[in-house]
């Protein structure tokens, strides 16, 4: 964490100097925004504290609830979240207080009497090695908090405005804020009245039954699996054995998948309620508590489960829907103009829980758009930029349901109807990417380049995210994950990993630090007059010499900014191979040395060669042309 370049800081270095529209942000709703964000569930939230960290949007983000949310129905974090968390500074805070997630236990019939349940098989949650991040189980809302402290710490100053319920919207052809809005008090003194908001943008994340999603004509579907589950939140006396591990359990009457939870005492369990009769009119979401308790020691059997408490419980039917887009730009009109309006999460792909990949799913779609509206709000891109968020996440999106389709199949299958005794286990492991939130991979875009040079950077691959490794900070030795210092600012990251020559040298590393520092085409000559140096792109390197081989003072100077109101030197950002663990050899990067260029959400957008500054120039150029026209 950086400070003090501003002038010293004694309080919390998290809180952040107000600045932009966080100086006189009003309490009350205005009547014009930027952008107004439509429920505060995990996309909607993780979207808002983006979007506060750019000082000059008005960033707005309505609840229909009066106050935060007490509990969640999601609980599962998968560690691309948990890298994501990172990012925005709450990641080791939120892991201290979850649930780990390190093997799941496999239970099934026992062969000698198959009244009783057995277990049959263990593994590891993460045996590749996927993420330096855990697997997590945390309350959904203490996940809200996290984004909404992060917000209102950021200069924007953003917090909720609760107590709004979206009614509609209008979309005119031009204007200063052509999205009107009609909202409606659900609380206060003004309760039931109507209010109208203008916006340049409308994000809804507003959940499975989004009117957003309504008003711009776009509908859920898909199909339903005809198969119900109840599921409940417990604290329980039992004698299970394995009630504090992760299982997939499937017995003579059914199936479970317990997840214990934050906590050290309570647990999640879905429990199997069969198939359902299509023409029943969902009668099985009358299935009572007791019913599913009841089921739940049937299941079990031999062993007992006494339910002390219920925190929360439900039923539901399994079903897989995905809208055929996520903004509000009709097939027939895509690349005549662009999108106002955008549908996150929920509103856009339904799915089962028991895959946790909602939550999960929701926020990187928030991810996604957040940064780009900033972008093109503050003039850094144009605003063909937002055309990429629907053609990126709907693939993400079809992917899910796709996957989600056979977990959740499989998950009701009786023991009997698997071809092999381990078909459940090994497709747990064999999948274990998809689910923990690796396997996206976005294809060549306005902001994803080819793969032409992919075998410079073999374990970056071009559309994934950037896989961290370790490093040694050159300047005060300190072992760090690269990654790590990659906050969520809304910059693109620039990896430099150098050749074989010590700075200083005249090196292919020193050349490509001068067309940084000098050519009108590089990246750096968009950022605005009397901003930071680094205030767009945040620029490093990483040379293969161990840090006491490395010179600090023959390191190039556009490698070393100078920033803040004193000008101070940033020595953050020249790193060192670490002796333990060479991230040339960990992520298969060219000894002549390579360039990695990363998204603001994390992911790899181009890989090249040290020399490649035309082609490293003319990714960025159509970019950064609105950039370099804007007052800032």
């Amino acid at each position: 964490m950086q400070f003090h370049h501003h002038g010293y800081v004694s309080g919390d270095p998290r809180i952040q100097p107000a600045a932009g529209v966080g100086l006189n942000r009003p309490e009350e709703l205005p009547d014009n925004v930027d952008v107004l964000i439509v429920g505060t569930g995990p996309a909607g939230m993780l979207a808002a504290a983006q979007l506060s960290m750019f000082p000059n949007v008005t960033t707005r983000i309505i609840e229909r609830r009066p106050g935060r949310l007490a509990i969640g129905q999601a609980d599962g974090i998968q560690a691309r979240s948990v890298e994501t968390f990172q990012a925005f500074g709450f990641a080791e805070r939120i892991i201290a207080e979850a649930y780990r997630i390190t093997e799941m236990a496999f239970w099934k019939p026992d062969p000698a009497n198959h009244a009783n349940i057995i277990r049959s098989a263990r593994a590891a949650d993460d045996e590749m090695g996927i993420s330096e991040f855990p697997h997590l189980i945390v309350n959904q809302a203490r996940v809200l908090d996290y984004f909404a402290e992060f917000a209102a710490n950021s200069p924007t100053r953003l917090k909720p405005d609760y107590g709004y319920e979206f009614e509609g919207l209008q979309v005119a052809d031009s204007g200063d804020y052509p999205v009107t809005v009609t909202l409606r008090h659900t609380s206060g003194p003004r309760e039931g009245q109507e209010r109208i908001v203008r916006a340049k943008y409308v994000v809804g994340a507003d959940g499975a039954r989004s009117k957003v999603r309504q008003a711009i004509g776009c509908t859920l579907a898909g199909d339903q699996a005809n198969h119900a589950w109840g599921v409940m939140d417990a604290l329980a006396v039992t004698d299970f054995p394995d009630i504090r591990t992760k299982c997939a359990i499937q017995g003579e009457k059914g199936s479970i998948l317990l997840i214990p939870r934050e906590g050290g005492h309570l647990f999640r369990m879905y429990v199997d309620l069969g198939e359902v009769d299509p023409s029943s009119h969902h009668s099985v979401r009358d299935t009572s508590i007791e019913e599913i308790i009841a089921k739940a020691n049937a299941i079990l059997h031999p062993y007992t489960l006494d339910v002390r408490n219920i925190a929360w419980h439900s039923v539901y039917e399994v079903g897989h829907r995905l809208t055929d887009r996520f903004d509000d730009v009709l097939p027939e009109d895509r690349g005549t103009r662009t999108p106002r309006v955008f549908i996150t999460g929920d509103a856009c792909h339904t799915h089962s829980a028991k895959a946790g990949q909602g939550m999960n799913v929701s926020m990187q779609d928030g991810f996604n758009i957040a940064w780009k509206l900033g972008h093109v709000l503050e003039g850094r891109s144009p605003e063909s930029l937002l055309g990429t968020y629907s053609e990126e996440r709907q693939v993400v999106a079809k992917n899910l349901i796709d996957f989600d389709k056979e977990w959740s199949t499989m998950m009701a299958k009786k023991p009997e109807e698997f071809e092999h005794p381990s078909d459940l286990e090994d497709f747990y492991v064999q999948t274990a990417e998809f689910p923990a939130g690796f396997m996206t991979q976005y294809t060549p875009s306005l902001i994803v380049g080819s793969a032409d040079h992919q075998e410079l950077a073999a374990g970056f691959p071009v559309g994934k995210r950037f896989k961290s490794a370790p490093v040694v900070r050159v300047g005060d030795t300190n072992p760090i994950h690269l990654g790590h210092h990659a906050t969520a600012d809304g910059r693109w990251r620039i990896y430099v990993f150098a050749d074989a020559a010590a700075p200083g040298t005249d090196s292919a590393t020193d050349r490509l630090a001068d067309w940084f520092a000098t050519s009108p085409e590089s990246p750096l000559a968009a950022s605005p007059a009397g901003a930071d140096p680094d205030a767009w792109f945040d620029l490093k390197v990483i040379y293969q010499q161990p840090h006491t081989a490395v010179d600090i003072n023959s390191v190039p100077a556009v490698f070393k900014p100078q920033v803040g109101p004193f000008k101070l030197t940033d020595y953050e950002k020249v790193y060192a191979t670490d002796p333990t663990a060479d991230i040339f050899d960990l992520r298969g990067l060219d000894r002549n040395g390579v360039v990695v260029v990363v998204r603001p959400d994390q992911y790899v957008a181009h890989v090249l060669p040290l020399g490649a500054t035309d082609e490293l120039g003319g990714f960025f150029a159509p970019l950064l042309g609105a950039g370099q026209r804007a007052e800032v």
